[in-house]
């Protein structure tokens, strides 16, 4: 599966995962956009905005309560054990369009959440910012200011906080080997990751169970889950480094 870069292991010392809903869905959080996604069953524009926010801020915070209690539930599958432990053998960045916080209950140490993440809020209005690991009873919850208040998440329509954006270009632009998993990536500005790497020279891969717009871009395309295949591409690290 990986003798297209198998020779060359000892070579990445830098590597990039890219991260999508992908990766998570083998521990039982949806995706959005496949077969069975929310965005299927769902109006993103009446939840995941902030004029949506606005109008019925109750309707938005039910069907997040909801997400967060079933991702507080999931576990981390062997995809994202293996970025983790890759840890071992190249410095390894995530950088995750993912909201769930499984890179991290991995026990990945580097992981920059392009989208925020489900697990902290913020207020509306003042600076108040927090994690909350708990349902809430009261919606929509309001911060102590009076205000009230939303997931730290990117919704359509807004940008991504600049320094982690530059940061996510940094990272790209200085990999030896980027691998993107779990991910289509349709959504600005994420989309444009791989160009940075490229920019190095770096090699891509791509793991995907289905065919996405930037294939034929890829040094390496494998039809798969990241579960299935990531756990192969560590053991060649440990073949070549113990």
């Amino acid at each position: 599966m990986f003798e297209f870069i198998e020779e060359q292991i000892t070579n990445f010392k830098k590597i990039v995962f890219v991260t999508g809903a992908g990766i998570s869905q083998e521990s039982g959080i949806p995706t959005f956009r496949g077969k069975d996604g929310l965005w299927r069953n769902h109006d993103a524009m009446k939840l995941a905005t902030i004029d949506a926010f606005y109008d019925n801020p109750k309707l938005v915070w039910e069907w997040y309560n909801e997400r967060r209690m079933n991702i507080f539930q999931a576990q981390p599958n062997a995809g994202h054990k293996a970025i983790a432990e890759l840890e071992k053998y190249a410095e390894v960045v995530v950088l995750t369009q993912n909201i769930d916080g499984l890179h991290q209950k991995a026990g990945s140490s580097k992981v920059l959440e392009l989208h925020g993440s489900i697990v902290k809020i913020k207020c509306t209005v003042c600076n108040f910012k927090e994690e909350i690991l708990e349902e809430f009873s009261d919606v929509p919850p309001v911060c102590k200011c009076g205000n009230i208040l939303r997931p730290d998440v990117v919704w359509f329509g807004e940008s991504l906080p600049q320094d982690v954006w530059q940061n996510a270009m940094s990272f790209a632009n200085s990999c030896d080997l980027m691998i993107i998993a779990g991910t289509s990536l349709v959504v600005s500005p994420a989309n444009t990751l791989p160009m940075y790497a490229k920019q190095n020279n770096a090699i891509l891969i791509e793991i995907n169970p289905e065919n996405t717009e930037m294939s034929e871009d890829m040094g390496l395309v494998i039809r798969s889950t990241s579960a299935k295949v990531l756990p192969e591409l560590v053991s060649l690290f440990k073949k070549s480094y113990d």
